[in-house]
C-alpha cells in the first residue's frame, strides 16, 4: 500500500501561518510521526508533498527522503513564473525521489492558472521527466481544463479529487461535470482519494457520501487511474488517526477485483510518479 499524498512538517508559526494555531497540526510531523502512522495503517511507501512555497521546502524533503526508504516520492515546489526557474528543475531532478512539482493554485485567481509564464514553467517538466500536481477547488475546474489543455504533453495528477463541496447525501453537479471533462484527458494520469475529508461541509463525516464520490471518481477516471493517498497530517482536522482514512478507503475497494484493489492502493502510485526504481530496491 503506497500513500501518494501527505506532509511533513517542522512547525512554526511563521512559516505554516495556514495552520489553525492550537490545533492538532500545529506540532511537528516529522519522520519518526510518519513511520508510527504508516506502520500502524499497513502503508510500504510514500509520496511526500510540498507544504511550502519555497524552493528550500524541495531541498529539505529531499534531505528526509535520503534518510527513509520509506518516501519513495517527493513532489516539491519551484518558482515555474521565474525565467531562470529551469536551473532550479534540472538540479532538483536529478534526484532520483524527486518526482513532480506543485504550486498552490487552491490560493490563486484564476487568471493565474492561465499565465503565460506559469505555462513556460509547466512546459520544462515533461522534458526533465517530471509530473504535475494539481491543487484546486471544485470552482476551479473550468479552468483547470484550460491549463490541462495548454499542456497535452505534461502528465497531471489531480489532488483530493478536485476539492468538492461535499454535503450529505449528495453528488454535487459541478463538479461531476468538471471531473467528467478531465477525465476525457489522455494526460491525466490519475487523481487522489485524499484530502476528502477536510471538503465536508457538514458538521458530521457521513461514510456513504464520502463512498459515493469514491465510487463516482472510479467511475469517471477507471481503476487504473485512481489511487489512494491520505493527506496526512491534515485529515486529522477531521478524522482521529491516518490509520482510520487507511481502513476506510480499504473499505471503499473491498467490493472490487483483487487487480482493482492492487492498482489503487498501489501500482497506479508507482506508474504514475515512475517509482518502479525506487520501490523495489
Amino acid at each position: 500500500m503506497i500513500d501518494s499524498h501527505h506532509h511533513l512538517w517542522n512547525y512554526s508559526t511563521e512559516e505554516y501561518d495556514w495552520i489553525p494555531p492550537g490545533s492538532s497540526l500545529a506540532q511537528d510531523q516529522l519522520l519518526a510521526e510518519l513511520e508510527t502512522a504508516t506502520t500502524a495503517a499497513g502503508v510500504d511507501a510514500t509520496v511526500v508533498v510540498q507544504a511550502r512555497q519555497v524552493i528550500e521546502e524541495s531541498d529539505w524533503l529531499l534531505s528526509l527522503a535520503d534518510q527513509s526508504d520509506l518516501i519513495a516520492g517527493v513532489v516539491g515546489w519551484v518558482p515555474l513564473i521565474d525565467a531562470n526557474v529551469g536551473h532550479s528543475l534540472a538540479r532538483l531532478a536529478a534526484h532520483e525521489k524527486f518526482k513532480a512539482v506543485r504550486h498552490v493554485l487552491q490560493g490563486e485567481p484564476d487568471s493565474y492558472l492561465l499565465r503565460d509564464d506559469f505555462h513556460r514553467g509547466l512546459s520544462l517538466l515533461p522534458d526533465l521527466d517530471l509530473r504535475y500536481d494539481l491543487l484546486l477547488f471544485q470552482r476551479q475546474l473550468p479552468v483547470a481544463i484550460q491549463l490541462v489543455d495548454r499542456q497535452p504533453k505534461l502528465g497531471i495528477i489531480i489532488d483530493h479529487i478536485a476539492k468538492p463541496e461535499i454535503r450529505k447525501g449528495r453528488i454535487d453537479s459541478a463538479w461531476k461535470a468538471g471531473m467528467g471533462e478531465l477525465a476525457k484527458r489522455d494526460n491525466i494520469l490519475g487523481v487522489k482519494i485524499s484530502g476528502m475529508v477536510t471538503e465536508v461541509l457538514d458538521s458530521e463525516i457521513d461514510e456513504a457520501t464520502l463512498r459515493a464520490y469514491f465510487d463516482e471518481t472510479l467511475a469517471l477516471f477507471g481503476p487504473d487511474r485512481v489511487m489512494f493517498g491520505t493527506d496526512w497530517p491534515v485529515c486529522l482536522l477531521r478524522i482521529d488517526s491516518y490509520q482510520a482514512w487507511a481502513e476506510t478507503v480499504r473499505r471503499f475497494v473491498s467490493d472490487l477485483t483483487p487487480d482493482e484493489q492492487h492498482a489503487i492502493l498501489h501500482d497506479n502510485a508507482v506508474r504514475c510518479y515512475d517509482l518502479q526504481e525506487v520501490v523495489l530496491k
